[in-house]
C-alpha cells in the first residue's frame, strides 16, 4: 500500500526519466489523470493513454525527450505538499518555479491548476509539486 500517492507518481516519472525510458506505466487516480494532462498541456510529456484494467486502471505516459542531445523536457520534479506537512499558499503568496520557466501544480477549489493559471483567477490552494 503507497500512503502518499502523488510522491509515487512523481517518483515512478523521475526514475524513468533517469533510466532514459520512453514509456512509462503508473497506477491510475484522478488527481494522477489531472496531473499528467496538465504535464501534456504545458510540453513536458509527449502523450498519455488512460487504460482501465480489473482495478483502478494504469496511466501510460510517453516521455519527452530531444531528438538530438536525448535530454528529457522534465529536469527536475519536487513534492512540496507532503502528508505530514501540508503547504498551502494564499492567492498574494504563490510560488514561481525558476522564475516562471517551470510550474507549481496546485490543488484549488477549482480543480488542479498550475501557478500561473491561479494567479490569473487570483486563488490559492494546496501546492502538491514543482516541475521544472
Amino acid at each position: 500500500m503507497v500512503t502518499d500517492s502523488i510522491a509515487d507518481y512523481l517518483t515512478r516519472i523521475r526514475n524513468a526519466v533517469m533510466a532514459k525510458h520512453r514509456i512509462v506505466e503508473i497506477p491510475a487516480s484522478n488527481i494522477k489523470k489531472e496531473m499528467t494532462k496538465i504535464l501534456f498541456e504545458k510540453g513536458y510529456i509527449l502523450n498519455y493513454k488512460f487504460e482501465d484494467d480489473s482495478k483502478t486502471g494504469i496511466i501510460k505516459i510517453a516521455l519527452k525527450y530531444d531528438p538530438v542531445t536525448k535530454i528529457s523536457a522534465i529536469d527536475k520534479l519536487e513534492r512540496v505538499s507532503k502528508p505530514g506537512l501540508r503547504k498551502f499558499v494564499g492567492a498574494k503568496e504563490l510560488p514561481r518555479v525558476l522564475n516562471g520557466l517551470g510550474i507549481a501544480i496546485l490543488s484549488t477549489s477549482q480543480g488542479l491548476l498550475t501557478d500561473k493559471e491561479a494567479r490569473v483567477k487570483n486563488i490559492g490552494g494546496e501546492v502538491l509539486c514543482y516541475i521544472s
